[in-house]
């Protein structure tokens, strides 16, 4: 598991699974890229493990959560997408 931290006030709890494929990588990418963006304190986290990915209920991979609810499963998305989802 890696991390970002982007802090300013409470915290949003942001989980990126997938296995560490270059969709997964650029999805994360593109999340710090969004929260960045929109200027807001979040821990970004990436979840490789595949026992604690299907525990989280993600069938296809790369999958994104927020606040512990998968927000997209099984495609990558843009900043732009991602940014909509988190204001």
């Amino acid at each position: 598991m890696s991390h970002a931290f982007i802090r300013k006030g409470n915290i949003m709890k942001i989980e990126i699974y997938g296995t560490g494929c270059a969709k997964c990588t650029t999805l994360y990418e593109n999340t710090c890229q969004a929260v960045a963006a929109l200027g807001i304190d979040a821990e970004i986290t990436k979840v490789t493990d595949i026992n604690q990915i299907t525990s989280a209920g993600v069938m296809l991979t790369p999958a994104i959560s927020v606040n512990g609810e998968i927000k997209s499963s099984g495609k990558v998305l843009t900043p732009d997408d991602i940014i909509a989802f988190l204001e």
